[in-house]
């Protein structure tokens, strides 16, 4: 790490102290004799578990470059948020640390997009262990409903290989499709290796699918973000979208939006659902 980046990681830890909120003795009204604002460094050193020493020469600029663990105690010591956390990370010269599993709440704000794209373009939201979160109403009428029976129905990869709704959908493109299925379950593992429910959900489909062994067995990581998918629905017949994929990196969380190409299907009024 650079003089320049000791200097940046030792400003923000003085702007973080100096805004954080001094403790509050019980029974004792919070003292005003302070001289400077917010937490003293032995508070910081006390809620940190790194030497007040240390941890001065850390705002001072001076300390050599802090290891992940010591990073980690600072992020958890300052209550700092996520992008907050892989700032300091990435001052302290480190990558930032990997979610330890994806958020399970999809933002409100992306519900109401997603909400106000009905009429206009299907639109799922996925995270990064490949479970449907939400998805809105145009998505609902085009895309077979998930199987709520087990604990993979939402699951894409599961979906792909243990039921023929998706592959039925996509027709020719089938086999693109379970390619890209299994590519990203094993990104998904990559990137949460201690996860039991990618870890169930790998043993499941290796025991009752060998369409997925196979494709499993090529060892393929494929990253697509953009795609054009052809459709050939039993209501609205061949239908071609643009797909895009956006990512919430703080959620790991993926939005998929479906752009016609041509005709596609508009939100029904009636109660018809799509069939499976």
């Amino acid at each position: 790490m650079t003089s320049t980046d000791r200097s940046d990681l030792a400003h923000y830890l003085r702007q973080r102290r100096a805004g954080m909120t001094p403790p509050l003795l019980p029974g004792q009204p919070r003292s005003s004799r302070r001289r400077v604002s917010g937490l003293r460094r032995q508070e910081i050193a006390d809620l940190t578990g790194i030497s007040v020493e240390y941890y001065t020469r850390l705002e001072q600029g001076r300390a050599p470059r802090p290891s992940r663990e010591i990073l980690a105690a600072l992020a958890q010591g300052l209550a700092l948020t996520g992008p907050e956390r892989a700032y300091l990370f990435r001052l302290g010269g480190e990558s930032p640390p990997e979610l330890p599993s994806p958020d399970g709440i999809v933002r409100p704000g992306l519900l109401r997009m997603l909400q106000g794209l009905d009429d206009t373009m299907p639109v799922t939201v996925h995270d990064g262990r490949l479970d449907v979160l939400a998805r809105n109403k145009r998505a609902a009428e085009l895309l077979p409903p998930p199987d709520e029976t087990g604990p993979f129905g939402r699951n894409l990869a599961y979906q792909a290989f243990a039921t023929t709704a998706l592959t039925d959908l996509l027709g020719d493109g089938a086999e693109q499709f379970l390619r890209v299925a299994a590519a990203e379950l094993r990104t998904a593992l990559s990137r949460y290796p201690a996860d039991a429910y990618l870890r169930d959900l790998l043993t499941e489909l290796t025991a009752t699918s060998p369409t997925f062994r196979n494709h499993w067995e090529r060892g393929e990581v494929i990253t697509w973000r953009s795609a054009t998918k052809q459709l050939h629905h039993p209501t609205y017949g061949r239908v071609s979208f643009d797909i895009e994929l956006l990512h919430d990196p703080e959620r790991d969380h993926w939005v998929m939006l479906y752009t016609p190409r041509d005709e596609a299907p508009s939100s029904s009024s009636s109660e018809e659902t799509v069939p499976t």
